[in-house]
């Protein structure tokens, strides 16, 4: 377990899934948080390995869900619950720990709180009780689209998250349809973009492709440069919490012609785009809990690590980690 020093007061959190996030995100706040603690790993398979990893490491656990949470000895220690298991049971979950007043960072596509996207607007949902993570293909292209949309309108926006097959768990493939709907609308409500596209790839290549992103933006005005300044500034905010998130190449914008019809795009009395701007990106896992081709994962696991030491810090009135949104580049 974290190791805690004398006088060092750590927030207690619970991870509410055992599978392959709830496992890496475990090794994360063991390995890296300097503010959380593991308090409990909570699953519903009794044999599963993340289980019988936390059990290895000392930390409490349970395989009979949030009831059984609830009713571990040390449950009123713990602040932070961060729920890694499928859009549905998020729903059910957050319903049973609203009684007992938890801090929620959910990783699924249930979107009951807020969206987050850390490098974008971790700081505007600091108060908020339940935070969702979006998914991890919004979590490596929403920055992108916001970088594009603080420095120019963009009245479309799409994204395709491609992953290796092997890195897509059980709660992965049953939330497909939601990944797709909840990524849309973040593109739009979190990136900014007029309309947003989503769409995920399970690349059964062998040997497994690190996970691979491109953002497509149409801008309605700016200045080239000034938007690709914009997009290397936001991939280096990024970096600075998933440090295998990288430009695959460089930012790509190229203008629209005049005649490319693209009204079934953005729609009816948006502005007419100026510019396409291509954006490729790269994300590599850290290989904590998997190999570093599951960059999907470390995305999420990541973004949710630094989403809850600041909540939870805001919270207990504590000294908040530096994370603030990139500011424009003007």
């Amino acid at each position: 377990m974290n190791p805690t020093p004398a006088g060092d007061r750590r927030t207690k959190v619970a991870i509410i899934g055992s599978g392959n996030i709830g496992s890496d995100l475990m090794m994360k706040v063991i390995r890296l948080s300097e503010t959380l603690e593991m308090g409990a790993m909570v699953g519903i398979d009794p044999a599963s390995d993340g289980l019988a990893r936390a059990r290895r490491l000392g930390i409490p656990t349970t395989a009979e869900g949030v009831d059984g949470l609830v009713a571990l000895p040390n449950f009123d220690e713990i602040a932070v619950v961060f729920d890694a298991t499928s859009a549905r049971a998020h729903v059910a979950n957050a319903a049973k720990l609203a009684p007992h007043g938890k801090i929620l960072v959910d990783l699924t596509p249930a979107a009951i709180g807020p969206f987050v996207v850390p490098a974008v607007n971790l700081e505007a949902h600091a108060e908020a009780r339940n935070v969702n993570m979006v998914t991890c293909g919004g979590q490596a292209t929403i920055p992108m689209v916001a970088a594009v949309s603080r420095v120019a309108a963009v009245p479309y926006a799409e994204i395709v998250a491609s992953i290796a097959s092997r890195s897509a768990g059980p709660g992965t493939r049953a939330n497909i349809d939601e990944f797709t709907e909840t990524t849309s609308k973040a593109i739009e409500v979190v990136g900014g973009a007029g309309r947003g596209k989503a769409i995920i790839v399970l690349n059964p290549a062998e040997p497994p492709m690190i996970m691979r992103d491109t953002v497509l933006c149409l801008a309605a005005g700016g200045d080239p440069e000034e938007i690709v300044a914009s997009v290397v500034a936001m991939a280096a905010q990024v970096a600075r919490y998933v440090p295998g998130y990288r430009l695959k190449q460089q930012v790509q914008v190229s203008p629209v012609a005049d005649d490319e019809p693209l009204d079934t795009l953005i729609g009816v009395g948006a502005p007419r785009p100026r510019w396409k701007v291509s954006v490729f990106l790269e994300v590599e896992g850290a290989a904590h809990y998997l190999p570093a081709y599951a960059g999907n994962l470390d995305i999420m696991t990541s973004a949710a690590l630094r989403t809850a030491e600041l909540l939870a810090a805001r919270s207990a009135g504590a000294p908040q980690p530096a994370v603030q949104p990139a500011e424009a580049v003007r």
